[in-house]
């Protein structure tokens, strides 16, 4: 099938490219960025007119439901939710049930996902078998299996010496280990330890639960020089660590979820358990700590951290209630809601959703180069037509999720995914 996209503003932060263009797409790939060629017939033309277009955003994690947890999300409704989000690439954890330490259980994702031609999943491996903190994994079966990394999810290891043996080995044959800063035992609290959670008789996580386990880490990526991408970064002490980190020419990249941009322990407001989340809300110096350190680049990624909960897991005492939300149909409109809130321009913004992501993945996307986080002639035909202007209501009608849990609700957001195209099939029409 033959698609133009025109009218539209085209913007893609990997080259630098940004200006108003045609996008012209045949059989699943791009054949021209700016004017389509003569001879070109589209089957389909996209207008674009008062809009962005740009490269599918890429999603470092969102979690599917399945296997394992079906009734809280199924494999059919997130992704549907990820293409009606412009995700046309993301990254699913390990913490699957069963967990995905097996080759043959990330071939059954990756084949049930395929069958749904929407977003291009990518998983992450189990450092460790079970995500127990024992024995690791076979990397390189994983790896072979299309696994981009390696990671323990939400379990924190508690022996560093399997940590350490888990970099160098991942050092050694070209590996990432991606892994959230969290000390076991400071780690276990609902909210942020501060005066809020203490008047709220919540159990606290002090900061130093996550500069204490990323200190553990540089010390080792020193000693190992292993690839590390560090996930959900939550506080301005961890910022100050990873920018120094970079500083100094640690081979390490970081992310920051949509809900510690935007939000504070303030907006758990009388309990209400769709703030419970993991890692915790921290206090405004945190929060605006992280907004300046994705816009500077310290952090590398926006990520959505979509977490599909059952709504009777929500329906119970907040510290009791499972952590997550969801938030793979929210991430553009929260990503341009920063950027107009902080006076950066759109090319930075959807850096953040592409470029950004994409190079974290780095090698590992070597099968699909050229197309994923970027708009490159001859490659994959991933891109989405963003909207900027105008608000829409965040209510559970408006949302594809099965999972319909997330403290933004009620929010009025700007912009919306207008349509998302993967591998030139077209995924997502907004009607």
């Amino acid at each position: 099938m033959k698609i133009l996209i025109q009218n539209g503003r085209v913007i893609d932060p990997a080259r630098g490219f940004d200006q108003r263009a045609e996008v012209a797409i045949a059989a699943g790939r791009i054949v021209a960025i700016g004017q389509a060629p003569a001879d070109f017939s589209a089957n389909r033309v996209i207008d674009a007119q008062g809009g962005i277009v740009a490269p599918g955003l890429v999603d470092l994690c969102a979690r599917l439901g399945e296997p394992g947890q079906e009734h809280a999300g199924m494999l059919e409704s997130e992704m549907a939710a990820a293409v009606a989000g412009g995700v046309t690439s993301l990254v699913c954890p390990p913490d699957t049930d069963p967990v995905l330490d097996e080759p043959g259980l990330v071939d059954m994702l990756r084949h049930r996902a395929e069958k749904l031609h929407q977003s291009r999943v990518l998983p992450l491996g189990a450092l460790t078998r079970g995500l127990q903190g024992e024995v690791l994994t076979e990397m390189g079966q994983l790896t072979a299996a299309g696994c981009v990394g390696f990671s323990q999810a939400e379990v924190a290891l508690a022996n560093t010496q399997v940590l350490q043996r888990a970099l160098q080995y991942a050092s050694t044959f070209g590996y990432s280990v991606w892994l959230r800063p969290q000390e076991l035992h400071l780690g276990k609290g609902v909210a942020a330890s501060g005066p809020l959670a203490t008047r709220m008789g919540l159990s606290g996580v002090p900061v130093a639960a996550e500069t204490i386990a990323l200190h553990t880490i540089f010390e080792l990526v020193r000693s190992t020089r292993a690839r590390v991408h560090l996930c959900r970064i939550s506080s301005a002490a961890g910022v100050e660590l990873v920018r120094r980190a970079k500083a100094e020419g640690l081979p390490v990249t970081a992310d920051v979820s949509i809900h510690s941009l935007h939000l504070t322990d303030t907006d758990m407001g009388y309990f209400d358990s769709r703030a419970r989340l993991t890692p915790v809300l921290r206090q405004q110096r945190d929060r605006d700590a992280l907004r300046a350190a994705l816009a500077d680049g310290t952090l590398d990624a926006l990520v959505s951290d979509h977490t599909p909960v059952d709504a009777d897991a929500k329906a119970l005492p907040f510290a009791e209630a499972q952590p997550g939300a969801t938030g793979l149909e929210l991430l553009w409109s929260l990503a341009l809601k920063w950027g107009q809130e902080s006076g950066l321009d759109c090319g930075t913004v959807l850096a953040r959703l592409t470029a950004g992501p994409a190079q974290v993945l780095g090698t590992a996307l070597s099968t699909l180069q050229g197309s994923v986080g970027q708009l490159a002639v001859g490659g994959a035909a991933d891109v989405v037509v963003l909207g900027t202007e105008g608000h829409w209501p965040v209510t559970e009608a408006s949302l594809r999720s099965q999972c319909k849990s997330t403290p933004f609700s009620g929010y009025e957001l700007p912009g919306r995914v207008r349509a998302t195209l993967v591998g030139g099939h077209i995924a997502f029409e907004a009607s």
